[in-house]
């Protein structure tokens, strides 16, 4: 039986208790994730393979695990955000992993993007272990991490997720629960063909008017103001009118999501051929080394096939 909420009344003392979360994955979004957790008042045990990642969250006050499954012995609430599907596995199933130390009555949060089926895999593992689980990807990229202003896609039972929301509100502007386990992931799916195809169309753009010769800082500003308008449009377009592609989001993490989303369509018989093109551009980007940039340098493929420097 599941803990009704984060806040458990103890009747002994008249106060509330709070849930001690666990915290497994400390990169580009999981460490701002993490530190606003900690601001928010909750209290973390964490893992990360990166010491020095580690390092910095101990400094904000959260407490250091040496295992996944230490973090889970250790906490009420498991919190993962790693790279990929396979790293997931690693983190739940492993030897030292986090199956290894749950126990009934926890709650794991996945919020890393991976295969649907992934989340489902997990879900049932925990359910074995009459362990809740929710699939819990986010989008909002570094700037939505670090100003607690993530859109969180949640996909597991109602009194999963109401467990959960208030440690998701620490992280997140817009919490919706999508579904059962696995909508979540298929949420996010989508919402990375969209984001993926939109930085496409942006970089086609701003290409055309760099060619033609006109002011990309008022072609973004004209763009704005219209039908046109978008967030990446907004913050991508400054990137490429800047020449940054210091990642917030890196090219290989997009083309991870990209196929994430074709496989899915491809197991539903979906075609998705504009994704495909995107992917593609992808591709071509890792290929020439440049895989860490932002997924808004899919511009410098269009300049360099348009024959335009940056």
């Amino acid at each position: 039986m599941i803990r009704p909420l984060r806040l458990d009344l103890c009747e002994a003392k008249g106060e509330f208790q709070v849930e001690k979360i666990g915290f497994i994955g400390l990169g580009i979004m999981g460490n701002p994730m993490c530190l606003n957790l900690i601001k928010a008042g909750h209290s973390l045990v964490i893992y990360d393979i990166d010491p020095n990642a580690v390092a910095g969250a101990v400094d904000a006050g959260a407490a250091a695990a040496s295992s996944c499954r230490e973090v889970a012995k250790e906490s009420d609430v498991i919190i993962t955000m790693v790279p990929d599907s396979p790293e997931v596995e690693a983190v739940v199933f492993g030897e030292d992993g986090v199956l290894a130390g749950v126990r009934p009555g926890m709650l794991f949060i996945d919020m890393s993007t991976i295969a649907p089926a992934t989340s489902i895999k997990v879900y049932e593992a925990m359910k074995t272990m009459e362990v809740e689980a929710l699939d819990a990807p986010v989008s909002g990229g570094q700037v939505g991490a670090e100003a607690a202003t993530l859109s969180i896609m949640v996909g597991g039972s109602e009194e999963a997720f109401q467990r959960g929301l208030p440690i998701l509100q620490s992280m997140g502007s817009n919490i919706v629960h999508i579904g059962a386990a696995g909508a979540g992931q298929v949420t996010k799916a989508c919402n990375q063909i969209i984001v993926g195809m939109t930085i496409q169309a942006v970089a086609e753009a701003l290409t055309l008017a760099r060619k033609s010769g006109v002011d990309l800082v008022r072609v973004r500003e004209a763009l704005l103001g219209g039908f046109a308008q978008s967030r990446i449009l907004d913050l991508h377009g400054q990137r490429v009118i800047d020449g940054n592609y210091k990642p917030g989001f890196k090219v290989k993490l997009h083309r991870k999501d990209m196929n994430i989303a074709l496989q899915t369509g491809r197991e539903l018989s979906v075609p998705l051929p504009g994704s495909a093109i995107v992917a593609g551009q992808m591709d071509a980007l890792l290929a020439q080394g440049r895989g860490e940039l932002d997924h808004a340098s899919l511009v410098l493929l269009e300049q360099e096939l348009a024959n335009v420097a940056d």
